[in-house]
């Protein structure tokens, strides 16, 4: 049984670690790698891949940056000849970037099986790009992995077959848990002066929050409070800085009281901050199922998630983008207002290879 994986943007990556790992342990799998190059820094991504022992892409189609049709279209144009020379008995792409559409379009017109890891999540929210993603292409997969109970039930609403949805668990928590041993043994807290649960951990980058000139100032104006009792660790996204400075924002930013600005740092790494953290503040899906698992309250800077069990199990809030609901909510967890916060079911580590099994037993 041949399946090619498909890895496009870094969030990926945690994603098909341990799908490769499952793979390599059965005789009955081929597996073939293909990264489109969709985002591709090569100092992280190489850094990615050798933290979370991925092997190396047997294929990098390096489509780069481009606009949503653009770059879909380029994906799609460079992935069918990869399909048309290996002729895989199917194809596996994970969460819900251009590159999961993309890829998924080609192999099902070539009438090639289509695998979704991460699917039937919904925001409801259809000025997500991502959400269109998820829509399309849980609409066009043969077989359905989803990480909570919500996946399912969205999947069922919309007229999929039953018999093509799984409930597995999440791959992304089977990678936390491995590196989570080796993640403590980062020195990042030593090297920035940190110490554990003093400061707040901030992630932006969806354009909804900083392509909003209002909504970017309002995050400035809640870490003006926030940085006054904790540090902030901002590794910021390229698109925030560019738009901080766009909006004559990057003065005010770089005044923040007890800020350490980062660049995007490593797994490792970042799971050691995120660990050590009083509250992370971020706009981020991944992050919000990271933080369940750790126990760490988050806020979520959006007005809906796709992951609904981070609120209703984990230690996830959604406030918002209103200053005055973020900085209430801020105060409330440093006043000790943490809620108690469960691990959602079948988030333990063993997705991977409850997917692996499937696989080999269905196809």
């Amino acid at each position: 049984m041949k399946i090619v994986s498909v890895v496009g943007a870094r969030p990926n990556l945690m994603k098909i670690a341990p799908l490769m790992k499952a793979f390599a342990r059965r005789p009955q799998i081929q597996s073939l790698l293909v990264h489109t190059g969709q985002h591709y820094d090569p100092n992280m991504s190489d850094l990615f891949f050798r933290q979370l022992g991925i092997p190396e892409p047997d294929i990098n189609l390096q489509v780069g940056s481009a606009s949503h049709a653009v770059q879909t279209a380029e994906i799609m144009k460079a992935f069918e000849p990869i399909l048309e020379e290996h002729r895989p008995d199917a194809i596996l792409v994970v969460g819900d970037v251009n590159s999961t559409i993309a890829c998924s379009l080609v192999a099902s017109k070539l009438g090639i099986t289509v695998i979704h890891v991460e699917a039937g999540l919904r925001s409801f929210d259809r000025g997500m790009p991502e959400e269109i993603n998820r829509v399309l292409t849980d609409s066009i997969s043969d077989l359905l992995f989803c990480t909570e109970r919500s996946g399912v039930e969205n999947l069922k609403r919309e007229g999929v077959d039953p018999s093509k949805i799984h409930l597995v668990g999440n791959v992304m928590i089977d990678t936390l848990k491995e590196h989570q041993s080796a993640a403590e043994k980062s020195e990042i807290l030593s090297d920035l002066g940190l110490v554990d649960e003093r400061y707040a951990v901030v992630t932006m980058h969806r354009p909804s929050n900083v392509d909003d000139a209002t909504i970017l100032g309002g995050v400035l104006q809640v870490l003006e409070v926030v940085g006054r009792e904790l540090s902030i660790v901002f590794p910021a996204h390229p698109r925030t800085r560019q738009k901080l400075n766009e909006f004559g924002l990057a003065d005010r930013f770089a005044r923040l009281p007890n800020l350490c600005e980062l660049e995007p740092v490593g797994y490792l790494d970042f799971l050691k901050l995120m660990s050590g953290a009083t509250v992370v503040l971020t706009d981020s899906g991944g992050v919000q199922e990271e933080t369940t698992i750790l126990g760490v309250p988050c806020l979520t800077l959006r007005e809906n998630t796709e992951r609904p069990i981070t609120v209703e199990l984990g230690s996830n809030q959604l406030v918002g983008t209103d200053p005055e609901t973020i900085t209430d909510a801020f105060h409330q967890i440093m006043r000790g207002g943490r809620p108690p916060s469960q691990i959602p079911p079948l988030w333990d580590g063993g997705a991977a290879e409850r997917i692996a099994d499937i696989l080999v037993s269905q196809l």
